[in-house]
């Protein structure tokens, strides 16, 4: 049985031997796979956190370092060190694009510019100075294979379809690998389209007929620029007649996602787990300054029309504004994968929000083995240290990390049976000092940055287990229940109990929470809590 993505209820969901599955995932360091002895402490690591997948790179530099000679020891040993620890792995191909560079394309490709033509971002230079922010002057070198070069894509999609062949012969009994994610964080940067002689004729030239009429038909879901630009635009004719002043991005993403496409689905033919795509978010800045033509929100129309074979884009949040990223890139029906996020104080609080709230296919911090670590200056500036909140700029504890990891694996039984239901919902202090949850049968309140607990990094998530009982577990917040029958307006708590579930998952309470602690229910450290309630006229 093969891991797939299935529909249960309104949700999207991870089935791997025909249980959903949740990855309470970490991404190791871009090297560290590359090495399974090194590897070893890093999978301790994991452990010690509650982690129960590690998102690891292989690269086609590693498995092909000749031409059509391929050697997957690597990955075979990554495998076997996942069924040691009891680990699930998501394997994130770096082939052509990585950062939107080609860094990890073998010596081969890297040296045959005639074959493996290069982007150009200025006329006629093979590798040019791009910009990194308009606050600062000077510019970082930069080179990165063509979206447009056919050899490129073949070799690609050679390579990978061998990376799935052996993952196919190595691992579908067991199901190590649930995932795979084709490419990394693909496009261009520097400018907003290739400036080659050849990309400015297919630029100049007409656009397929049938991408613009997909594209007229599905402006109902575009982002308001871009959808302005695609029902202002011409039924057809050049990219700059059909999509206006969208249509250098909109060209890059079409190459790029038809590029992808060639490459997943050859992969998927040959070993059908589900694929991902992740991206380095826009941040409303101009394309190019972010790699034009990935998959971010404002394409994601794009990607939709040109790569079928990808399941779910899978944003890299970095940014301040967490909680707006995962509303926007779930409002189509797309699953939320979030392969990459910062490990600074909210890293916890968000792994149990998007589990709770949005019932994400994968949490996965960045370098994960630095969790409680100080940050350098390059992890300051990539998780906004020029903002305000404290948490932003605070290392996230790593035994409150792994406290917040234990208690969802405990209720994981009961996290699995509410998915697609309106039975589970959990709320976090980022969206202020109260947010209430409406479940199934009630409504539960979480109170954040109180006078009794003033942290702003606090969770909640709750979970009903029957019409009148639900679990619920927290960390640095206080709740109350609410009745949500209009003829029942009155709740009263019967039973509110603190404890854990032991080895056979069986519910152990420990202490009797009543008197103070039930008027003012509240998490000062990690815990679950288990709550029976009555509501009445």
């Amino acid at each position: 049985m093969i891991p797939k993505l299935i529909k249960k209820g309104n949700r999207t969901i991870l089935s791997v031997k025909g249980e959903p599955f949740i990855a309470l995932a970490g991404e190791a360091h871009n090297s560290d796979s590359s090495s399974p002895e090194y590897m070893q402490g890093i999978w301790k690591i994991a452990d010690d956190l509650g982690m129960n997948t590690l998102l690891l790179p292989v690269t086609w530099e590693m498995v092909e370092p000749v031409e059509g000679t391929f050697d997957f020891s690597v990955p075979e040993k990554l495998i076997l060190q996942a069924r040691e620890w009891g680990k699930k792995i998501v394997f994130l191909w770096f082939g052509s694009w990585k950062n939107a560079e080609m860094m990890y394309s073998p010596e081969w490709v890297k040296k045959d510019l005639v074959r493996f033509k290069r982007a150009q971002i200025e006329k006629g230079k093979n590798k040019a100075g791009r910009s990194i922010s308009k606050t600062m002057p000077y510019k970082i070198p930069y080179t990165t294979i063509s979206y447009l070069c056919e050899e490129a894509m073949e070799a690609d999609r050679n390579a990978f379809v061998r990376l799935m062949q052996f993952i196919k012969q190595f691992d579908e009994q067991e199901n190590t690998v649930i995932a795979v994610q084709v490419e990394n964080e693909t496009g261009l940067l520097g400018a907003a389209r290739e400036v080659s002689d050849h990309a400015d004729e297919v630029f100049n030239g007409r656009v397929p007929a049938a991408f613009a009429a997909y594209m007229k038909a599905h402006t109902q879901t575009m982002v308001p620029d871009v959808k302005e630009a695609v029902e202002k635009g011409a039924p057809n004719g050049t990219w700059e007649e059909v999509f206006g002043a969208c249509a250098e991005e909109i060209f890059s993403a079409y190459h790029v996602a038809c590029f992808v496409e060639q490459v997943a689905k050859a992969g998927k033919e040959v070993y059908p787990l589900p694929l991902l795509a992740n991206c380095w978010l826009d941040k409303g800045q101009e394309p190019g300054m972010y790699p034009s033509g990935g998959p971010v929100s404002r394409m994601h129309e794009v990607w939709n029309a040109c790569a079928p074979s990808i399941d779910a884009y899978c944003p890299d949040i970095y940014v301040p504004n967490f909680l707006e990223i995962c509303d926007e890139y779930t409002r189509r029906g797309m699953p939320l994968v979030i392969p990459e996020s910062a490990t600074h104080a909210y890293a916890a609080p968000r792994m149990v929000y998007t589990v709770g709230h949005h019932q994400a296919i994968c949490y996965s911090p960045f370098g994960f083995d630095d969790i409680g670590k100080p940050f350098t200056a390059m992890q300051g500036y990539l998780f906004g240290m020029d903002v305000t909140d404290p948490a932003l700029k605070t290392p996230q504890s790593f035994e409150e990390y792994a406290a917040a990891a234990r208690d969802l694996n405990q209720l994981m039984p009961y996290i699995k049976a509410a998915l697609g239901t309106g039975r589970m919902d959990a709320c976090v202090g980022e969206e202020g000092q109260m947010k209430p949850m409406v479940l199934e049968n009630l409504v539960v309140v979480g109170t954040f940055k109180s006078p009794m607990q003033p942290r702003s990094d606090g969770y909640l998530l709750a979970v009903e287990t029957g019409e009148d009982e639900l679990f619920v577990m927290g960390n640095a917040c206080g709740f109350s229940l609410q009745s949500k029958d209009p003829s029942k307006p009155n709740l009263d708590l019967l039973i509110q109990e603190g404890g854990c579930f032991d080895e056979k998952g069986v519910w152990a309470p420990g202490r009797r929470l009543n008197g103070d602690e039930a008027a003012s229910p509240s998490f000062d450290k990690p815990g679950i809590r288990r709550i029976r309630y009555f509501c009445y006229e």
